[in-house]
């Protein structure tokens, strides 16, 4: 039996990069899946070539009417939602003082108040599946700082927070919450990023969308005694320095 059998799956962000690889492996495994994504061109482009099993909704993570619309949607096509996927997310860039407030507080509504506000939307579809999975997407940036990126630090280091909580009050719900911490990893949000930011790493590469689809499917499937822990797939960026012999 496939890994995911009846399975229902909603995944944000979901048009490409890291969430359509998502989509396509818990297809693969098995699960039915709706794709959330502000870009409609290519979440139903992708959903063109997945079949049956799949819908496309185009629907911003931050509007509640949107995650209302969302879940009753997948829940008339495919049942109750058992497998939540937080991937949307948003960079800026900027130091402190020439980031604009605006521009701050949009990063932490699409990167925090998003995955937040599905939670709270999907909890209910989630009971009546009689439990399920909740995976957040975070990043190293919620495991550590970096320079001119405080917005996206900032909201990374909350959803890392916010999964705890959730994993607290979910379990008796039967519904695990884990976060995900990518370092680098090949998408359009790290397209012209210098390869040397990988360099140093103890493997020095950038990650693959499909290696963190194989970690969210694990996740999804066989971590049955995990819940508020973090996982990592960095390629051990976060291990520490390299200290160069001379």
């Amino acid at each position: 039996m496939k890994r995911l059998s009846g399975r229902t799956a909603v995944v944000t962000g979901g048009a490409r990069g890291i969430g359509a690889a998502i989509v396509r492996t818990f297809v693969d495994e098995g699960a039915r899946v709706m794709i959330v994504d502000v870009l409609e061109e290519e979440g139903e482009a992708l959903r063109g070539t997945m079949g049956d099993a799949v819908r496309f909704r185009r629907a911003d993570v931050t509007s509640g009417a949107d995650w209302s619309t969302v879940i009753s949607e997948t829940e008339q096509a495919f049942g109750p939602v058992s497998v939540l996927v937080n991937n949307a997310g948003i960079v800026e860039f900027g130091a402190m003082d020439e980031t604009e407030p605006q521009v701050f507080r949009h990063v932490v509504d699409v990167n925090l108040y998003g995955p937040w506000l599905g939670m709270r939307t999907a909890l209910p579809s989630m009971r009546r599946a009689g439990g399920g999975v909740i995976l957040n997407v975070s990043s190293t940036a919620g495991l550590m700082g970096y320079a001119n990126l405080g917005a996206y630090v900032a909201s990374k280091w909350g959803l890392r927070g916010l999964t705890k909580t959730a994993a607290l009050e979910l379990a008796a719900s039967g519904i695990r919450v884990c976060s995900i911490h990518p370092g680098p990893i090949t998408t359009p949000m790290t397209e012209g990023m210098d390869a040397s930011v990988a360099a140093q790493q103890p493997i020095p590469r950038f990650g693959t969308p499909e290696e963190v689809a194989a970690m969210a499917l694990y996740l999804a499937a066989d971590a049955t005694y995990s819940t508020g822990s973090e996982f990592v797939i960095d390629g051990g960026a976060t291990t520490g320095s390299m200290v160069l012999a001379d």
